[in-house]
């Protein structure tokens, strides 16, 4: 009796930043994994996931947003499961009448939750609702959202990359929400915007084309093929997608990036999962290669490496890569462990 007491009270304790250790700072020089290994993935999304929730006690697209999609698919469940709750408890603060952080937190915030309900339990949460009506409540008569702009592409970045987000967020949200009136009229001005705005790059084209797979109206067939293709034609000859080639970005030195640079982690996983959103098989030749590279190019951290478009202070693309990497080799049909 006292040992099941004692188990009990343990359980309940909430777990600590060593059960989640931090990584070590990206480098690029850190060597390869000699296997892919599901489980240091997971060590790794649980580090930067979890570690930035409890320390910045917030939701960005380049970290938790990402984590709590691709997190789920490993082994283990405490680390994304606490992001979720505190999401959650952050939606029920707007509504007992705390002011978001901005518009693109709502967005982000409506995104990760409509996403992990639509992974998870297949119905919509009330915090997701809220989350999304409010999201809809701050989006500009002109169709889009003030997005975050502080020189962190291809994230945070533009009003685009904002939409389409909010598109996808939309688009994966269970239980018929984009029927209801406001979402209805929220995508009617989303579906304006985009009409009139063109994707200033391809990694822009690759986002609507993501959207458009989950939300009818953003791309007609002809134009999802014409993605594919512009896509497929940038994969280089290890298999992989490099991000700089993926659009044009100035680096904060205003040196440019090198659109002929090697492979990467967000380049290939981003890349690899949208072509197998837009309906691509496993066994397509450039899916296929991407994936082979995927499981050649993990680093002993758990991670895949990305060098930021901006500056070589911090490399938060990293932590979006390798939710992307992890979401693309499960789309594929590899073991991950779920």
């Amino acid at each position: 009796m006292r040992l099941a007491l004692l188990l009990t009270a343990l359980a309940a304790v909430p777990l600590s930043a060593a059960d989640f250790p931090t990584p070590a700072p990206t480098k690029s020089d850190e060597p390869l994994a000699r296997a892919f290994s599901p489980a240091k993935a997971a060590e790794y999304l649980d580090g930067v996931g979890v570690g930035w929730t409890r320390s910045r006690k917030c939701i960005t697209c380049h970290t938790n947003m990402p984590y709590l999609a691709a997190r789920p698919l490993l082994p283990g469940d405490e680390g994304w499961k606490e992001v979720r709750t505190f999401l959650e408890k952050d939606v029920q603060a707007w509504q007992e009448g705390e002011k978001p952080r901005g518009d693109a937190y709502v967005v982000a915030t409506a995104f990760a939750l409509a996403f992990n309900d639509a992974q998870q339990s297949g119905k919509l949460h009330d915090a997701t609702r809220f989350a999304l009506d409010r999201m809809f409540d701050v989006q500009l008569k002109t169709g889009e959202w003030k997005w975050i702009k502080c020189d962190w592409p291809p994230l945070e970045h533009d009003d685009y990359y904002g939409a389409t987000v909010a598109a996808i967020a939309v688009g994966y949200a269970p239980g018929d929400y984009a029927k209801t009136e406001k979402a209805k009229a929220g995508v009617a001005k989303l579906k304006a915007y985009f009409t009139k705005t063109s994707a200033p790059d391809l990694h822009h084209t690759a986002m609507l084309l993501w959207a458009s797979t989950k939300l009818d109206g953003l791309m007609t067939a002809a134009e999802q093929k014409k993605a594919v293709a512009a896509l497929k034609a940038k994969q280089q000859k290890d298999g992989g997608w490099g991000l700089p080639g993926l659009g044009t970005y100035d680096r904060r030195d205003g040196t440019p990036n090198d659109p002929n640079a090697a492979s990467d982690g967000y380049g290939t996983g981003f890349v690899t999962y949208v072509l197998l959103q837009a309906g691509e098989k496993p066994t397509d030749p450039a899916v296929a290669n991407g994936v082979k590279w995927l499981k050649a190019n993990q680093r002993e951290s758990g991670r895949w490496y990305t060098r930021s478009l901006s500056n070589d202070r911090a490399h938060y693309i990293t932590n979006a890569g390798t939710a992307f990497c992890v979401l693309a080799l499960s789309e594929a049909g590899e073991k991950v462990g779920k």
